[in-house]
């Protein structure tokens, strides 16, 4: 997700950028929906028949918080948090949950600065409601949500008023870090660190300590941009594209390689640690709503084929195939135009 620039005089080459981030989204489509379907093999075994039946459309649906921005101007400010903006270490010193953060900081100011970590919460609130009702086109409609909130929370860049880069002369470095490097460089990643769901006793504290990890890694995130740059001619780093007509700058393969280097394992971890906290969240809300039967929610059951799919996908995923096998439903889906 990124902000409404709407407030901003861009040059030639930030209005470029900013077409390329709306086209991609936040983490970008082909993550947001990459960590949606991992978190689906790190659930226990009474959800995964439920969840992998549905997969389809929880891959699908997960840049939607995305697509809704363009509908809903309240949408911005739930996909980030801008921590300069509430004092000295306020990822350390805010609230952890929403009415102490509304009434310290007012609405206002959130809803200027950003509250990613606080509607984590309140989705994620959502989610166990509808898996208490049994409600099962809420329970994917919010699994959905939520795992993008949580994939945008572990976005370095989603913690910083320097969202864009634009306040170090590096505009553009939020489509560099969330969707170029991880569309050049993910068919290289292992896409398994063997973790399986676990109960969070506080939700609330958990988000937040993603969000001071993500922080933490603005540094790096920064540094690598210039460190790539270095000695690169312009005509190395950018090549210019026609799109409808006009001609938009961006990134070169090339450059974008030499930033992921730089970068080392950063995005990946960031990737991977998006899709465990996921599977925690909604593993949790089906704990918190009562555990309920979720094979009995299946609107068909799965059959003697699906079971084998199932199987076939669950231990690609296990042994760190799903790429390799052609299992990863965001590579399918970029590649037939979705």
């Amino acid at each position: 997700m990124q902000r409404n620039f709407s407030r901003l005089k861009l040059p030639f080459f930030s209005i470029s950028m900013v077409f390329i981030l709306l086209i991609c989204g936040g983490w970008g489509f082909l993550v947001h929906r990459t960590i949606n379907q991992l978190a689906v093999y790190r659930l226990p075994r009474p959800m995964q028949d439920f969840f992998w039946k549905y997969r389809a459309y929880l891959v699908q649906q997960a840049p939607r918080p995305d697509v809704r921005r363009n509908s809903d101007p309240q949408e911005a400010p739930r996909h980030f948090i801008d921590l300069e903006a509430y004092g000295d270490s306020a990822a350390w010193k805010m609230p952890l949950h929403w009415g102490d953060a509304v009434r310290q900081y007012t609405m206002d100011t959130l809803r200027k600065y950003g509250y990613v970590p606080y509607e984590v919460q309140r989705v994620k609130g959502l989610l166990t409601e509808a898996f208490r009702r049994r409600d099962r086109d809420s329970i994917l409609y919010y699994s959905a949500d939520l795992g993008h909130y949580l994939g945008d929370a572990n976005v370095p860049l989603h913690t910083t008023l320097n969202y864009d880069g634009q306040l170090t002369g590096q505009r553009g470095l939020h489509s560099l870090w969330e969707s170029a490097a991880p569309d050049v460089v993910m068919d290289g990643w292992s896409l398994r660190d063997g973790h399986e769901a676990q109960y969070l006793e506080d939700p609330g504290a958990a988000v937040w300590s993603a969000v001071r990890r993500a922080n933490g890694l603005l540094k790096d995130v920064l540094a690598a941009e210039l460190e790539a740059s270095k000695g690169m001619a312009d005509t190395v780093k950018y090549h210019k594209e026609l799109r409808n007509g006009r001609e938009y700058r961006t990134y070169t393969k090339t450059f974008v390689k030499e930033y992921a280097a730089r970068l080392g394992a950063t995005v990946h971890e960031q990737l991977l640690n998006s899709a465990d906290l996921i599977a925690d969240f909604w593993y949790t809300s089906w704990v918190d709503g009562g555990k309920p039967d979720l094979d009995s929610l299946l609107a068909t059951s799965l059959d003697e084929s699906d079971r084998r799919a199932r199987k076939a996908e669950f231990k690609a995923a296990r042994k760190d195939k799903l790429i390799t096998d052609r299992l990863l439903m965001a590579r399918q889906q970029a590649t037939t135009g979705d």
